[in-house]
């Protein structure tokens, strides 16, 4: 009798340690749910936070556990996905993986619809890409381009270079599209001689965004650009490209017209800038 005692003593003082345990288990829990909202809100609404998830922390992780590069995978989704030969279709595919599966720093298709009326209305001879990526904006252009016109696009990375020139062939743009590896300080200067432009109808800025004042000046250095050149740059909010947007605007010599958008694939407020050159 006084061992049944014994144990309805020992279970009456385990119980109230049951349950603040399970208390402080159940307020764990919470507080993480609650801290994995807070951070899917965070990534939603605030572009920096949305780049860092994607382009660091789940980048890393998808790429270390499928052994591959997020490029590589879109390339091979475009491949299996996409027609051959179809620069439509190229684009539309690569949308839709960077909106379903991965996110990826495309100039994407709602500034798409900004950079294909900019195209058409400049209706480029001449066009220069700095930052080909993937090569989505590269197949974009050209797509609509006239017959004979060309574009030239820029790329540093030579592992995206590599993806960018088998995305070009398999859309069956190559014709249009030169792709010039290396920085765009070095490839400007080049351009004259070495690549055979007088003048340039049109340049997308969609590089390193530190890149596009210095490279806007150097352009007018070496005297690429012609009265009506035309100059659109993209992501100058998120990342953001603020020395570049105080200089274009305050600048006698360009004519600024500002359209804003939304990032990539995102919510998040973003806005590209377009500069016309008055000579």
């Amino acid at each position: 009798m006084g061992a049944v005692r014994a144990i309805n003593a020992c279970n009456a003082l385990r119980q109230p340690k049951m349950l603040e345990s399970s208390s402080v288990l159940l307020f764990i829990v919470f507080a993480l749910l609650f801290i994995l909202l807070l951070l899917v809100v965070l990534i939603r609404k605030n572009g920096t936070a949305a780049l860092i998830w994607n382009e660091i922390i789940r980048e890393k992780i998808t790429n270390f556990i499928m052994n591959q590069s997020k490029e590589q995978r879109i390339l091979n989704f475009v491949l299996q996905n996409a027609v051959r030969g179809d620069p439509c279709s190229v684009v539309d595919t690569i949308d839709k993986y960077c909106s379903q599966k991965e996110w990826a720093m495309n100039v994407g298709n709602e500034k798409g619809l900004i950079l294909d009326k900019t195209v058409e209305e400049v209706n480029p001879s001449v066009a220069l890409e700095l930052g080909t990526y993937c090569g989505y904006s590269a197949v974009r252009i050209a797509r609509l381009l006239k017959a004979g016109a060309r574009l030239l696009t820029v790329e540093f990375n030579p592992e995206f270079a590599a993806i960018a020139k088998q995305m070009i062939e398999f859309a069956g743009v190559q014709d249009k599209v030169k792709l010039l590896e290396g920085p765009s300080e070095g490839i400007i200067p080049q351009l004259k001689k070495k690549y055979e432009v007088d003048t340039l109808d049109f340049v997308f800025l969609d590089h390193w965004k530190d890149r596009y004042t210095p490279d806007t000046i150097l352009l007018q250095e070496c005297n690429l650009l012609r009265k009506g050149s035309v100059l659109l740059a993209d992501n100058i909010i998120v990342p953001g490209a603020p020395e570049f947007v105080n200089y274009i605007r305050n600048n006698p010599r360009f004519q600024c017209t500002n359209y804003p958008s939304h990032l990539e694939y995102m919510k998040v407020e973003d806005a590209m800038e377009k500069a016309v050159f008055l000579g």
